[in-house]
């Protein structure tokens, strides 16, 4: 594997095309909008392994319930995780959680400031420090994520299908980013990288006709990518159960939801459908069936009304159960699945088709 060579005057005039290009072609994200590095933190967490398009919509609501550090450290883990409901990965949001109330425990609400300092908190690793210290902050660290890989393994011909290259690669990777870092904006070369891979240096059909730094890449679009992870298709069913209680003459109409358990459990604490046991449901109770992906899965769900006195016969009970009028349920920390069927089954609003993400933070099938 050759080592990646440029003199000083190649890596000025990469680093000048790249911010020029920045500068003109970059999104209006909101994020971008700010160099709180509280904002750009939330941003951070929330972009991984999430669509820009998804993303969007739920930072704004989640910036506007909690404006700050400490405002996010005084909520409760429920209440944040209502906000982050459909965005998949909620370790994400606990882990946040949890680092801002070590920021106003320890550090009076102040957030660190270089890089290394942020790694100390929980849940912020080399890719989401370097990210907030570069562009809140100004600290010449360089970036490198999967966009950035990819860019960065294109312009030095490097082979990184199939896992190739290892922590030999790896080390080269970061060696060249921290080569072609611009010390002067450190933060915006580094958006600038990781916007190319996002918009142009796409993983299959590169645009390498409008990229800025066509001139010194090795591959110009031939370049071997990694194979697309196997997608599993698994059918489930679940029960959708409304009632009106006699005692609220006409109230918000109940929904019943199970807590996922707080112990082995994918997304504890999480509300949910409850499931239908194996052979329940006939043709007469069926509402509709539902696409959504979590993790590499691609369910297909039955969902089929069950009567209230059904319930205990038709379903297997797997946590702590509730009757939630409709209002309240849609302010709790659903799944994504649950959310999604409540909304198409018209008992919360609807919302942007594109908010509408999976647990894996994969736009979902319609």
């Amino acid at each position: 594997m050759a080592e990646f060579r440029a003199n000083a005057g190649t890596v000025t005039r990469m680093q000048k095309a790249l911010l020029e290009w920045y500068e003109s072609s970059r999104r209006d994200l909101p994020w971008r909008r700010s160099r709180d590095p509280y904002a750009i933190w939330v941003s951070e967490i929330m972009l991984q392994q999430t669509r820009v398009a998804v993303v969007v919509e739920r930072y704004q609501a989640f910036m506007a319930r909690f404006p700050t550090v400490a405002a996010l450290a005084h909520a409760s883990e429920q209440d944040v995780l209502a906000l982050w409901s459909g965005l998949g990965y909620y370790r994400r949001a606990r882990m946040l959680h949890k680092a801002a109330q070590v920021i106003v425990a320890d550090r009076g609400g102040l957030m660190p400031e270089t890089a290394a300092e942020l790694r100390r908190l929980p849940g912020i690793g080399g890719y989401t420090s370097a990210a907030i210290a570069s562009i809140a902050h100004g600290e010449p660290v360089a970036v490198v994520d999967g966009n950035v890989e990819r860019v960065l393994c294109r312009l030095a011909g490097w082979d990184a299908s199939g896992g190739k290259g290892g922590t030999d690669l790896r080390n080269r990777i970061e060696a060249m980013a921290a080569r072609l870092l611009d010390p002067e904006r450190p933060g915006d070369f580094n958006q600038a990288v990781m916007e190319l891979g996002a918009t142009v240096c796409l993983p299959r059909n590169p645009q390498c006709l409008v990229c800025p730094v066509s001139a010194s890449c090795k591959t110009r679009g031939e370049h071997k990518t990694a194979p697309r992870p196997r997608i599993a298709t698994r059918e489930v069913a679940h029960a959708l159960s409304v009632r009106t209680p006699r005692a609220m003459n006409g109230g918000d109409p109940e929904v019943l939801l199970e807590q996922r358990p707080d112990v082995a459990s994918v997304m504890p604490g999480l509300w949910e459908l409850p499931a239908l046991r194996d052979g329940a449901g006939e043709a007469d109770d069926f509402r509709m069936t539902v696409r959504h992906a979590i993790m590499q899965v691609n369910y297909i769900v039955r969902i089929h009304d069950v009567r209230e006195e059904d319930l205990t016969a038709q379903t297997v009970a797997g946590g702590e159960r509730r009757w939630v009028s409709l209002p309240e349920a849609g302010t709790m920390a659903l799944t994504g699945l649950a959310r999604k069927v409540l909304r198409r089954a018209h008992l919360l609003p609807a919302s942007n088709p594109d908010s509408e993400a999976s647990e894996a933070g994969v736009l979902a099938s319609p």
